[in-house]
């Protein structure tokens, strides 16, 4: 018997028992199904990740922090409040109440531009504005973003904060215009507003910006609550907010940035961050705070995968008993195969091929329903509460990986059927051919 007549052989005695065969089919297509669904949110995540992290740019800047002892309070092992530190401020980061990290100085800011392999260093300087207004309406809390030299800033209408020009230029955030008091993101573009800090003195000092761009929202910018001023625009900001402060209390900053070469390689970066610690610092990349969210993404896909994974296995007992009831049914159909010549190998072949026709027809069903449903749940979100991050293909599937999980429910289900394949082959011909 060829192979070819192997397969149609087995794929006909695969629906013998239409019911018995459609249970089990569907016991492995719960399994591929979810199978395929979590790997293609696994996929539409991270790719979202990677444009993220290609859109905003700044591949050659890290971010810097003095690395803060243990024992500081809010570490990984601390329980309890910190002990107090003057030479600490605010992390400007979203974290625990009272959250703080080791100022950075002058005198750091000389010492990370001595560190081999790094070009250029700025101070992140920390703006805590009170609120942003347009004319005499209402005012809303907002946070003071930043962008470092060679990032960019998802728009949907409008430029960038120009760097150059000495007017306060500003991008708003989208969640920021119609609350404003404006029509469109188009019409908010070229016009003022105000924003408000209260200086060492306790007074209020009121500065006035142009907006010039409105920004998306991204994995970045999660909050949605920050602009995005030029440089112009931070001076005079951070010049009001420090009025009545010594100049040594000025120049204290919760990170800095710094600059390396672009063509870097990983090896290189990581020799960096390396020196970097040696001297007291700890430097993260764009990529490296965005990774935050892959790890949590793919612990996620890898547990939903793991129940997947479950449902598989148990569908493969399925398919040993199908099987099994299938040998002890056909019994005297393998003792006449056997004496009209047929070998064990070939009669254990048909019996496997039957498992693995089972195991391709439960994952291609399941792959390609799954590809459906998640294209139209992606799209549904995409037009819900997931507008706000343009993009974002939350389920998205790629063709190999598709492959790889039809393959792998396949060889599932041919493991599972070489236990009965292997009674049917080593059965005897003469008492198979008595069997009642």
């Amino acid at each position: 018997m060829k192979i070819s007549d192997l397969v149609g052989s087995a794929t006909a005695n695969t629906f013998r028992s239409k019911t018995r065969t459609l249970l089990t089919i569907l016991a492995i297509f719960i399994g591929a199904f979810t199978l395929t669904l979590t790997s293609g949110l696994g996929t539409g995540i991270n790719a979202y990740i990677d444009d993220t992290v290609t859109a905003i740019g700044a591949s050659d800047v890290m971010t810097v922090v003095k690395t803060a002892e243990q024992g500081d309070g809010f570490g990984a092992t601390d329980t309890g409040p910190a002990e107090y530190d003057p030479d600490t401020v605010s992390s400007g980061r979203p974290g625990p109440p009272g959250q703080t990290v080791v100022a950075l100085t002058p005198a750091d800011l000389d010492t990370l531009a001595g560190i081999d392999g790094v070009l250029d260093v700025a101070p992140t300087r920390s703006i805590s504005a009170d609120y942003i207004q347009v004319g005499d309406g209402t005012r809303y809390v907002v946070d003071v973003g930043g962008l470092v030299a060679g990032q960019q800033t998802p728009l949907a209408v409008g430029a960038e904060p120009d760097n150059s020009s000495a007017q306060p230029q500003l991008a708003l955030p989208t969640s920021y215009v119609e609350p404003l008091g404006f029509a469109d993101e188009a019409a908010a573009l070229g016009e003022t507003v105000s924003i408000a800090v209260t200086d060492a003195e306790r007074t209020r000092q009121v500065i006035e910006a142009t907006i010039v761009g409105v920004a998306e929202e991204t994995l970045a910018t999660p909050a949605g609550a920050s602009i995005v001023p030029n440089d112009a625009l931070t001076d005079a900001l951070f010049d009001a907010q420090t009025t009545g402060l010594p100049a040594a209390e000025a120049q204290r900053y919760a990170q800095a940035s710094i600059w390396f070469d672009p063509a870097a390689t990983d090896e290189q970066i990581d020799a960096l961050k390396d020196r970097l610690a040696d001297a007291g610092y700890t430097g993260s990349t764009v990529a490296d705070q965005l990774g935050a969210f892959r790890t949590v993404i793919d612990g996620i896909v890898w547990v939903l995968n793991a129940f997947a994974v479950i449902a598989l296995l148990a569908a493969s007992f399925g398919i040993v008993n199908t099987l099994f009831m299938s040998v002890q049914e056909r019994t005297r159909e393998i003792g006449l195969m056997k004496a009209m010549g047929m070998g064990s190998g070939k009669v254990f072949g048909l019996f496997s091929l039957e498992a693995t026709v089972i195991g391709f027809l439960g994952s291609a069903i399941g792959a390609v329903l799954a590809i459906v449903a998640g294209t139209a749940i992606s799209g549904v979100l995409a037009d819900g509460f997931l507008s706000d991050l343009p993009g974002l293909t939350l389920i998205a599937f790629e063709p190999a990986s598709i492959a790889m999980i039809v393959m792998l429910v396949m060889a599932i289900a041919f493991l599972a059927g070489t236990l009965p394949a292997s009674r049917a082959a080593r059965a005897d011909p003469v008492e198979s051919l008595r069997y009642e």
